[in-house]
């Protein structure tokens, strides 16, 4: 499977949120401690919001994040307010640039840990049901591209939870025709730049681990001799895939079957459906 972290808050230097922590996103792409697998080298993406800009820029390469000197060199001195990063570990479908995520469109930036069991088999019905003038954007062949113009075409834009919960409802339904018991498995963010939208859910079993943090001002309080969290502006969050570091109190599991939206000033919680 895969790993990823989205970061919203102040401005903070991007390297330092990928590189230094113990257990930092470039370490789970080497050695993950929750994943399905241990090793997620088959690829590496950052979106990012640019100071002062809604639109978000983006690095993908096929490269594994911990042997990538270009991505070293690129966040050394980049600051952003918003970030969405992605180690990918994949399911079956090809190493090349255009699988990595995060995937972009608009303001938007999406990355998914997880799969649609059956793939091949639910994948052209699928394609044909992305709305028709997104779907020239298609440019790999993944599962998580297709489920992320999925839901750009069910409202992402108005309604981020409830489209992904559209999205996720068409999936099932689509995998349970195929005779694909396992149907979506999946943990899942979206982002705009001024809120992160994530989910966890999975049709039978267990959903990837997904943990969101308290603010940086309360756990700076909870551990005040720990120096490594001065790098993080007060109102910093994060969503990730597992915890960065051994800090009990400042990561929080997202039980399975529930989403959350990450604004600079709380965290909402609710019930996630597919529709």
């Amino acid at each position: 499977m895969c790993r990823w972290i989205a970061y919203l808050g102040d401005p903070i230097n991007v390297g330092a949120v990928l590189y230094e922590p113990a257990n930092s996103i470039i370490r789970q792409s080497l050695v993950s401690r929750l994943g399905v697998e241990a090793t997620n080298g088959d690829g590496f993406g950052l979106g990012w919001y640019p100071q002062a800009v809604r639109a978000p820029l983006q690095y993908r390469t096929t490269a594994p994040a911990w042997g990538d000197p270009n991505l070293a060199e690129i966040t050394r001195h980049l600051q952003s307010p918003c970030f969405l990063a992605h180690v990918r570990a994949t399911t079956g479908t090809a190493v090349q640039q255009t699988n990595c995520h995060p995937f972009r469109h608009g303001r938007w930036l999406f990355a998914h840990n997880g799969s649609i069991d059956g793939w091949p088999l639910v994948r052209r019905e699928l394609m044909l049901a992305i709305d028709p003038a997104l779907f020239p954007l298609v440019q790999g062949s993944t599962d998580s591209e297709v489920m992320f113009l999925l839901a750009l075409g069910f409202g992402l834009d108005e309604d981020p939870i409830g489209a992904i919960e559209r999205m996720a409802g068409l999936v099932e339904r689509a995998c349970a025709a195929a005779g694909a018991r396992q149907g979506l498995q999946m943990t899942v963010c979206a982002t705009d730049g001024s809120s992160l939208y994530a989910a966890r859910h999975a049709t039978r079993g267990i959903p990837r681990s997904l943990f969101f943090t308290a603010d940086a001002k309360t756990v700076k309080t909870m551990y005040p001799g720990n120096a490594k969290l001065g790098i993080y502006p007060d109102n910093a969050r994060m969503v990730v895939s597992e915890p960065l570091a051994d800090l009990p109190g400042a990561h929080h599991e997202l039980p399975p079957g529930c989403a959350v939206r990450v604004t600079r000033g709380a965290i909402e919680q609710r019930a996630f459906t597919p529709r």
